[in-house]
């Protein structure tokens, strides 16, 4: 029975609300009470935190944590992508006809998950994707995979339907349907790339550091504009933030890349560690 009545019930939430409803409960200075009982329970390294975890005063703080310096090595080498964010790769593969996999028997369409923009999607038809989803467990913040200039975002409002298994499974359509703050880079020689930072239910908001832009917005309307000064970030830099678990989604339109050993379905990753190689450079 409640495996019948699960997959209905995710649609009839007020999810959007529910979130911004659990963003205020964790940025309350009460919710620092729990974040010991929070450390326990999900069994987070506290010993590479960037400051001792007295000095945080909100669950959203503790959460939105940063690491120390050498937590997370970023591997070298102009021809090494890295992964930009801790977490488990949920899916990755070649971008067939325009075609990403969500699931087993599930799949949505690049330009579906970039807003409607075809012309923008067609640049990564034959390319590579990889789908990476951050377990409550896992360090928050989202780094560069490559050296590159930021050109543009979209802010794409949505649902926020889990992440999870639950909603993978059941949610046709789930990444194109969701919340989305789409970054996108422009690299020397290994082509361009998006980053694809997916909202869902009880992330209070996505944030990064090169504007303003945020996610669940009452009454948010789709937005893609420049980055201002097209700003050169170098592998490895903070990009952004999730307050509360979410899934990132990096498009390579490169076809030249081959996935680091033991880069797979269901295997973890952490920031900074290998996660591709481009086999030949474009020209």
């Amino acid at each position: 029975m409640r495996k019948k009545l699960l997959p209905g019930l995710i649609h009839r939430l007020p999810q959007n609300a529910m979130s911004r409803t659990m963003g205020k409960i964790t940025a309350s200075r009460f919710s620092r009470l729990a974040i010991q009982r929070y450390i326990r329970h999900y069994k987070i390294d506290a010993s590479i935190i960037e400051k001792p975890v007295t000095e945080y005063r909100t669950l959203k703080e503790f959460f939105t944590r940063r690491l120390k310096a050498g937590a997370r090595p970023i591997a070298p080498g102009h021809d090494v992508i890295v992964s930009p964010v801790d977490g488990t790769v949920s899916q990755l593969g070649d971008i067939c006809e325009g075609t990403l996999i969500q699931a087993k028997g599930k799949e949505f369409s690049v330009t579906e998950l970039l807003g409607g923009s075809e012309e923008e999607a067609k640049r990564y038809y034959g390319g590579k994707f990889i789908t990476i989803y951050l377990s409550p467990r896992d360090y928050h913040r989202i780094h560069m995979p490559v050296a590159g200039n930021l050109v543009r975002y979209s802010y794409l409002p949505g649902r926020l339907y889990p992440v999870n298994r639950l909603g993978i499974e059941n949610v046709d359509r789930l990444f194109a349907r969701n919340e989305r703050l789409v970054t996108y880079i422009k690299t020397k020689g290994l082509g361009d790339m998006a980053l694809v930072k997916v909202g869902a239910l009880f992330v209070g908001s996505v944030k990064v550091v090169y504007n303003t832009a945020t996610t669940n917005i009452k009454h948010g309307r789709q937005t893609t504009e420049p980055i201002e000064g097209t700003p050169h970030y170098e592998k490895g830099d903070e990009l952004g933030w999730f307050e509360f678990g979410s899934t990132v989604i990096l498009l390579l339109e490169s076809s030249q890349i081959k996935w680091a050993e033991g880069v797979e379905k269901g295997k973890s990753l952490l920031m900074g560690q290998v996660l591709a190689k481009v086999e030949k450079e474009q020209a």
